[in-house]
């Protein structure tokens, strides 16, 4: 009644009969349900993905080389590049260091995309290395919910969510809640082999690529003259101490 629809047309819309339905009706619900911000862009995204159009394939674009120059140019900082399934495209020196249980484990060397939420939920390793794990968890399963509602026909991220479905009850479980995130922001905990714990602050950007196309830049910091920015500063030192290794990861 207070978004002015029928009940039956509101069953409509919580089943998913979300084709056709005007932006001012969507306002109204988004109104009434009180949703936040975050969950307002996502119901309109969920909306405009399920408008028919004629979908053509094309190629992911390349990441343009000054990409890369500006993630090395980051000597301070931990910086890396993914796309909307949080595979990693790119990254800097202190990236690579500060991540080397990711870039060496067994999910990420066996062929497959070096895939964040594959190595957080399917090797056992994660668990040590991040230690807030459950909250990472929480975050990465809910940013990729929000990307699988922009892009509900992508057949990668379909076959990336069916494969840990089935592999993982952790992953499962947070799928099904329909949690999203848009900004990803916050704290991580790490405990890493080399230097031990390390609290950093991350903000997850927007990196436009062309004019049409965007991919995700995490990059995570720590309090200045703080004991982690000594661990950082001490990685960093290693990094640099080490030639730059060929990426082993695919980049789709």
């Amino acid at each position: 009644m207070l978004a002015g629809v029928s009940v039956d047309w509101y069953t409509r819309l919580e089943k998913g009969h979300i084709r056709g339905v005007s932006q001012e009706v969507l306002a109204a619900v988004a109104r009434v349900l009180h949703l936040d911000d975050e969950e307002r862009i996502y119901l309109f995204d969920l909306a405009h993905a399920s408008r028919p159009a004629r979908r053509v394939q094309t190629a992911a674009p390349q990441l343009p080389a000054n990409v890369q120059w500006l993630l090395d140019s980051m000597t301070g900082s931990a910086a890396m590049v993914t796309n909307e399934r949080q595979d990693v495209l790119a990254t800097n020196p202190l990236s690579r260091a500060l991540y080397a249980p990711f870039f060496s484990s067994a999910t990420t060397l066996d062929g497959a995309r070096a895939n964040l939420v594959r190595y957080h939920f399917l090797d056992p390793g994660a668990r040590d290395f991040y230690g807030n794990w459950n909250v990472t968890a929480d975050t990465l399963v809910a940013s990729l919910r929000t990307e699988a509602g922009r892009n509900p026909h992508d057949v990668d991220t379909r076959d990336l969510v069916g494969e840990l479905t089935t592999a993982s009850a952790d992953f499962r479980t947070r799928w099904n809640a329909h949690n999203i995130l848009i900004h990803a922001r916050g704290a991580k905990i790490f405990r890493h082999p080399e230097v031990g714990r390390l609290n950093l602050s991350y903000h997850s950007l927007d990196l436009p690529i062309s004019a049409v196309e965007t991919r995700h830049m995490c990059v995570c910091t720590a309090e200045p003259d703080s004991p982690d920015a000594d661990k950082l500063n001490l990685l960093a030192s290693w990094a640099a101490s080490h030639p730059r290794q060929p990426n082993t990861h695919r980049q789709p």
